[in-house]
C-alpha cells in the first residue's frame, strides 16, 4: 500500500527551523468527533502553511486546495443522482444524538447497506462504464471532504478498468465500453472508448492472473478503439450518500447502480458505507483505503458484484475473440 504525504516523514518548510509533522501522531481529543477532528487539524495545518516560506513547486500544504466534491460538476454526476431506484435511502438516517461514529456505523450497514438486485440479466456481451472514477491522490485519501464516494474508492475500479471486465481470466465480457477520455474533446469518430478481446492485438505478450486459485500467465488480448456509436444494452454508474451526522462522525456512503440503457430501469443497487477519522499516524484522522466497510454484501468488489447481475455471455477464462 503507498504511503500517504503524512506518513513521509518531517516537513522542513523553513522559517526559523519550523517543522509541520508530517509523520507525527494526530493529538485527538475525547470530546471531538472525527470531524472536529479533521477540522482542528486542517486549520492549524493551514496557519502553520502560512508562515512557512516554501520553495517554489512545492507540494506540502497542496491538500489545502482540496475542495469539498460537488456531485453536480459533471453530466455524469448530474445523471447518477437524477437515476431513481426501489428502496432509496430516506432522510431520516435513524441517527439518535449521542451515537458514537462506530455505533451510527453500525446501524447505517444493519439497515440499509447491501446488495438489492430486482433483475438479472443472462448472457450480456459487454456493458457500459457510465461513470469512470479517477484514480485518487494521496491527498484526496486523507481528506474528510473531498472525495464524493471514497467507500466506491475502496471497492471499485479506478485503473485499468479493462482487465477486470474484459481481460481472462477475471474479465468475463467480450467488451466495455467508456465515455471519452477526460479532458479531451471526442471528434466525431470517437465519442466512447470501447475495449474488446482480440487474441492478435499483443503477439507474445502475458498477463498474470489466477485461475482455479493457482497463478498462471495467459496472452493479454484487450484491443481498443474509439467508435461513434455504442454497442452496451446495459450499464453501470455510481454515486455517494450525505445526509446529516454522516462526514461529521467519519462515515460516507456510495451506491453502484446497474441500469438497462434502454429504458434507464434500475436492476441492481450495491450500497454501503465506510468508516474513517480515527488514524492515528496521519495529520488528518483519515486514510480512506484502510477504512472500515460494511461486512457481508456491502463489502463486495464492484466489479463482482455487476458480473452476478449482467452474467456475461461466456464463462470462459481463457481467450475468446471480438
Amino acid at each position: 500500500m503507498r504511503a500517504t504525504g503524512w506518513t513521509r516523514g518531517l516537513l522542513v518548510l523553513g522559517l526559523g527551523g519550523l517543522l509541520i509533522a508530517g509523520c507525527a501522531a494526530s493529538v485527538f481529543k475525547n470530546d471531538e468527533t472525527p470531524g472536529q477532528h479533521f477540522d482542528r487539524m486542517m486549520k492549524e495545518f493551514a496557519e502553520n502553511c502560512a508562515k512557512a516560506k516554501l520553495k517554489p513547486n512545492d507540494t506540502a500544504c497542496d491538500i489545502l486546495k482540496l475542495k469539498p466534491a460537488d456531485p453536480l460538476a459533471t453530466e455524469e454526476g448530474r445523471f447518477a443522482h437524477s437515476i431513481k431506484i426501489p428502496n432509496p435511502v430516506p432522510e431520516d438516517s435513524g441517527y439518535k444524538p449521542g451515537m458514537t461514529s462506530q455505533e451510527y456505523f453500525d446501524h447505517l450497514c444493519k439497515t440499509e447497506a447491501g446488495e438489492f438486485i430486482y433483475k438479472t440479466v443472462e448472457n450480456v456481451e459487454g456493458l457500459y462504464m457510465m461513470r469512470p472514477r479517477k484514480e485518487a491522490t494521496d491527498d484526496e485519501l486523507s481528506h474528510l471532504y473531498t472525495l464524493e464516494d471514497p467507500y466506491g474508492h475502496v471497492l471499485g475500479v479506478s485503473r485499468r478498468p479493462e482487465e477486470y471486465f474484459v481481460q481472462p481470466a477475471i474479465g468475463k465480457y467480450k467488451f466495455l465500453e467508456l465515455p471519452p477520455e477526460p479532458n479531451k474533446v471526442p471528434t466525431d469518430r470517437a465519442k466512447y472508448r470501447r475495449f474488446y478481446r482480440d487474441p492478435t492485438a499483443h503477439p507474445g505478450r502475458e498477463y498474470a492472473t489466477a485461475i482455479d486459485g493457482r497463478f498462471v500467465r495467459v496472452p493479454y488480448i484487450v484491443a481498443s478503439e474509439t467508435p461513434d456509436i455504442r454497442k452496451s444494452l446495459y450499464g453501470f454508474t455510481w454515486r455517494g450518500i450525505t445526509r446529516p451526522h454522516d462526514q461529521e462522525l467519519g462515515i460516507r456512503g456510495g451506491e453502484l447502480i446497474i441500469l438497462d440503457l434502454q429504458t434507464n430501469e434500475a436492476l441492481a443497487v450495491r450500497r454501503g458505507f465506510i468508516r474513517s477519522g480515527n488514524v492515528r499516524n496521519n495529520m488528518t484522522g483519515f486514510w480512506w483505503l484502510t477504512g472500515q466497510v460494511c461486512p457481508g454484501a456491502g463489502g463486495k468488489m464492484d466489479h463482482l458484484f455487476i458480473k452476478e447481475v449482467l452474467k456475461p455471455i461466456t464463462e470462459q477464462s481463457l481467450p475468446g475473440g471480438k
